[in-house]
């Protein structure tokens, strides 16, 4: 009997058990446990219809609109400096005085040289021009001469060759001075060069108005003829400089509009093409673009940084979807789709992509709805719940 009572009572706890597990209740009066959500938790978005463009993200650089960059192509000693980097300067402003007179001395004699090689080719010109006419005529008189017997055609062949040795000895003693002349020119350009922005007295003269943003001249010291003496940015006006790739080029034209970030002052605007080159850079082989930045822009310095970004092969009324939603698996594309409360696999082709967005040219269309967010923990036919985003 003792036994009998033992075994009632452990039928007895296990059915309490059992009558747990199921949701109910251990005690009377406590209500059920509540059961748990079914079906995979996700956010869902409606495809639509947009328009679209593709982005090219690029880097240039800022500079002034108008720049003047004044380089002495010679070693010298500066003697004197009359303005420091920051400061405006007006055109024809005085910035410092270099020791130069061995080179306006050179320039002096080479300008002298040149203007005699000049003259020297003016005057035999005429000497030899006045030879070839004379020549020329004798034929013309020898060959009148002959009309009337009183030449023979020998000699019309000896005034005939005098005539050719004429026109060749000029042709030559022409070609000879005229290589002197263009030495001598060459002499003059070079150094013209050096002196493009020296006075006769080796003053460095501001070629414009605006803010010396570089000045290299010390006091005392040798400058380089290796880099810019001054930099000098005009007015307010800003320009940006980019440089493109073959692909892109094509796809870019004066008046397409930019959006333009610069991190150094944190700003943003658009900025327009101004003007895109059609002939590479012949060590990078990139092409250079460069955009005009409105007024308002910032407060943007020569030499600042950007990121640019390029819209190109827009295409109007696209299927688009939200890029984080294409999931990958090898080279295929794929996303969620929900029907009813049912996930369902869905492969995709894709076009451009841009703004956080994608095209896509097949698998979907307007109107249905796709998971955006735990797209990753399906499988198709799946069960799923729509929750709304938090915030």
């Amino acid at each position: 009997m003792k036994k009998q009572q033992l075994i009632s009572g452990a039928l007895a706890a296990a059915l309490a058990l059992t009558l747990t597990a199921c949701g109910g209740s251990s005690e009377a009066g406590t209500p059920a446990e509540t059961a748990a959500p079914v079906g995979v938790a996700v956010q869902v978005a409606t495809v639509t219809a947009e328009d679209i463009a593709a982005e090219n993200k690029v880097s240039g650089r800022i500079t002034a609109d108008n720049e003047a960059i004044i380089m002495v192509a010679v070693s010298a000693k500066c003697t004197a400096v009359y303005a420091d980097a920051g400061d405006e300067v007006q055109k024809g402003d005085i910035l410092c005085t270099l020791d130069l007179d061995s080179t306006l001395s050179s320039y002096s004699a080479a300008r002298i040289s040149y203007d005699a090689a000049v003259q020297s080719y003016r005057d035999q010109k005429a000497i030899l021009d006045k030879q070839v006419s004379m020549a020329e005529d004798n034929v013309n008189n020898t060959k009148a001469l002959f009309e009337i017997g009183a030449a023979s055609q020998l000699e019309i062949d000896q005034a005939e060759l005098n005539y050719q040795n004429a026109v060749a000895g000029r042709n030559s003693a022409l070609a000879q001075l005229e290589a002197g002349m263009q030495n001598a020119k060459s002499g003059v350009e070079q150094l013209g060069t050096v002196l493009e922005d020296v006075d006769a007295r080796g003053n460095v003269i501001a070629p414009m108005s605006g803010t010396l943003v570089t000045m290299n001249a010390v006091e005392n010291s040798y400058i380089s003829n290796a880099m810019p003496l001054a930099v000098i940015d005009g007015a307010e006006q800003m320009k940006l400089t980019a440089s493109v790739s073959e692909a892109l080029v094509p796809k870019l034209h004066a008046g397409d509009e930019a959006d333009v970030y610069v991190s150094a002052v944190d700003s943003r605007f658009t900025a327009a093409i101004r003007s895109v080159e059609r002939a590479a850079n012949a060590q990078t082989q990139l092409y250079t673009v460069t955009l005009t930045l409105p007024a308002d822009a910032g407060d943007l310095l020569s030499g600042m940084f950007a990121d640019i970004t390029f819209h190109t092969d827009q295409v109007s009324g696209a299927i688009v979807i939200p890029s984080e939603a294409i999931l990958t698996s090898g080279s295929t594309e794929y996303v969620f789709v929900v029907e009813g409360d049912t996930a369902r696999y869905v492969e995709v082709v894709t076009g451009l992509t841009g703004s956080g967005v994608t095209e896509v040219l097949s698998g979907l269309t307007a109107g249905q709805t796709l998971v955006t967010v735990g797209q990753s923990y399906l499988s198709d036919g799946d069960t799923v719940r729509v929750v709304t985003a938090e915030g």
